[in-house]
């Protein structure tokens, strides 16, 4: 859908220094949750679960207490902003104005090594 990365380069440290920004999506929810039908919760777990499966997601969890939740990313640089926007707005959340997003670049120094290796 967004990003198609050949193993290899998930494995060379250059190639991730060259092409990667990791970001954070805060997402809170417009209604309280226990508002929200079951299925676009369910729809929404399929969702991130598909953005794992195409390297994009790196975790994801809800806030305790449950007012909405966080997840990590990771997407390319030439074009993150596009990127993060596309993440935002194919959220069924956000379609159906259920939760707002909040997507911050984040330039990570200590750690990054670390973060390269997921």
């Amino acid at each position: 859908m967004f990003l198609s990365r050949d193993a290899d380069d998930l494995k060379d440290p250059h190639k991730l220094e060259e092409d990667r920004l990791y970001a954070l999506a805060i997402v809170r929810y417009r209604i309280p949750i226990e508002e929200v039908d079951e299925g676009y919760r369910e729809a929404h777990r399929d969702y991130l679960r598909s953005l794992k499966k195409q390297g994009l997601l790196i975790a994801s969890g809800p806030f305790k207490p449950h007012f909405g939740g966080a997840f990590l990313l990771r997407v390319p640089d030439a074009n993150a902003s596009e990127t993060l926007d596309q993440i935002r707005d194919l959220d069924l959340f956000t379609t159906h104005k259920l939760a707002q997003y909040e997507l911050l670049a984040w330039d990570v120094k200590t750690g990054i090594e670390d973060l390269d290796k997921i």
